[in-house]
């Protein structure tokens, strides 16, 4: 091969080598620098996949509503409220105990206590009420500094005419309202699409993407398509000094007998049934230790935690009928319905569905409402 055919070949391989060498000298330098992405693009993605699943915000937040129901020698008027830290305290509407002789709660678990007003507004229609039986449980988590924005995303809970932790879902569709209505300011307000309606007054405001409260509703308008929500960023300084001042001692708590416990066979129903409700959307949401609790004392020393977890950590989903429920003996309340239990099934990547018909018997356990006795059988 002649010197003018070789030249070419090594001019070419000297290339090849020299490249490569570069190649690795980039690839060696950037691998040693901590790159910093600032991409506003990639952070929503980022921010979008961590936000709570609506079934988990609804369910812990529950936990924490009660229904209030403010008495005097003429009428009862009924409102909501929310747990915000762990005195006990409550938030509420002044307009819901304002013109009060009695006033007690109602929690999610049926549970009925006394309470006090420890803080209540002249011109801002806002109180706070004290409950020492619930003081050191979770509360709701509360955006303090945060005002929300035209089109957030928010949940509204409440106890519409009495039925008791009642979900409606909107938007922000205006902020900064203001007016007045029965002796009450309302300034730079929050209008929402949510409906708010009577038993509405007082219950949290909730930011759809991070679960806390941003707001009090208040207001609705009568056809119920609009309501307005107290910025809670407005009045928390004014509820958090109400709080530090008031005493337990100090306060005037209405005796068990004014509470007239004698509970409605209707309501007691009702009641039981929003027991099962809640025990059932526990096992939906994963939240194995609140539907224990809802046990009775019995049924726990038969089954431990461990175990009634292991039992229903499978289910997927589950759907229920309607309930169907009667008074038993001793104020105990008989429910059956008939549920469809969606199951992983073990070492493998398949369910089954299988129809159940659950009887559960519910009934007071030191004056609280628990599950006494639960059965099921196979649907063929």
């Amino acid at each position: 091969m002649s010197k003018m055919q070789t030249k070419p070949i090594i001019v070419s391989a000297l290339v090849i080598i020299i490249g490569a060498f570069l190649l690795f000298s980039i690839n060696d330098y950037w691998a040693s620098k901590n790159v910093s992405v600032n991409n506003p693009v990639i952070s929503k993605v980022e921010s979008s996949s961590n936000s709570i699943d609506l079934k988990t915000i609804i369910h812990e937040s529950e936990k924490n509503v009660v229904q209030i129901e403010g008495q005097n020698e003429f009428n009862t008027i009924t409102g909501s409220g929310f747990l915000y830290n762990n005195k006990g305290d409550i938030i509420t509407n002044a307009h819901v105990v304002r013109d009060a002789d009695v006033i007690y709660v109602r929690t999610a678990n049926a549970r009925i206590y006394p309470a006090a007003v420890i803080g209540m507004g002249k011109e801002t229609d806002i109180a706070v009420i004290r409950v020492p039986q619930l003081a050191g449980q979770n509360s709701l988590s509360i955006e303090k500094d945060i005002q929300a924005e035209m089109g957030d995303e928010v949940i509204a809970l409440g106890s519409p005419h009495g039925f008791q932790n009642t979900v409606t879902l909107g938007i922000i569709s205006g902020t900064e309202r203001n007016f007045s209505v029965d002796g009450f300011n309302y300034e730079n307000v929050y209008q929402i699409s949510a409906q708010i309606t009577h038993g509405n007054s007082g219950g949290p405001l909730i930011n759809r993407e991070t679960g806390n409260v941003i707001g009090i509703n208040s207001v609705g308008t009568e056809d119920g398509t609009i309501g307005f929500s107290i910025p809670i960023s407005e009045v928390i300084e004014k509820i958090t000094t109400w709080s530090n001042e008031a005493q337990n001692e100090q306060l005037d708590f209405a005796n068990t007998s004014e509470i007239g416990s004698t509970t409605k066979p209707e309501e007691l129903k009702e009641n039981a049934e929003y027991i099962i409700d809640y025990f059932f959307e526990s096992f939906i949401i994963r939240d194995y230790v609140g539907a224990y609790t809802l046990l009775g004392s019995s049924m726990q020393s038969e089954n431990s935690y461990s175990d009634f977890r292991e039992r229903y950590i499978h289910i997927i989903d589950l759907e229920y009928s309607d309930f169907s429920s009667k008074i038993k003996k001793d104020n105990q309340v008989e429910t059956t319905v008939d549920v469809t239990v969606e199951t992983n099934l073990q070492n493998k990547e398949e369910t089954k569905k299988e129809t159940f018909k659950y009887v559960l018997t519910i009934g007071n356990e030191n004056d609280q409402l628990k599950i006494l006795n639960l059965s099921k059988t196979l649907i063929e």
